[in-house]
């Protein structure tokens, strides 16, 4: 049995919270074709260390083949064009444990 996919965005900063709206109305929907959950999408409660407290975002998907789709679908590639640079994030899929 293939382990969970998710994505992690964590950003840094936004640049143009209308872009970034037009983004998320276009990314959810095309990232639910392939299952998605989102588990977390706001402000982190709190920052250590290095971290910002920013926006975070956790996504979970079936299997990292499924994160991966979801990311390269036409649907979410669409939605990364209206994104346009509209934050600084760090964006990663990792596979999970179980």
């Amino acid at each position: 049995m293939a382990k969970k996919g998710y994505w992690v965005s964590a950003y840094r900063s936004v640049k143009d919270p209308d872009k970034l709206a037009a983004y998320a109305k276009l990314a959810g929907p095309a990232i639910a074709a392939y299952g998605a959950k989102y588990l977390a999408r706001d402000v982190a409660a709190h920052a250590y260390e290095a971290g910002v407290k920013a926006r975070i975002v956790i996504v979970e998907f079936e299997s990292v083949a499924k994160a991966v789709a979801a990311h390269d679908s036409e649907g979410y590639q669409a939605a990364l064009k209206v994104f346009d640079h509209a934050a600084e994030r760090d964006f990663r899929i990792v596979e999970g444990l179980e």
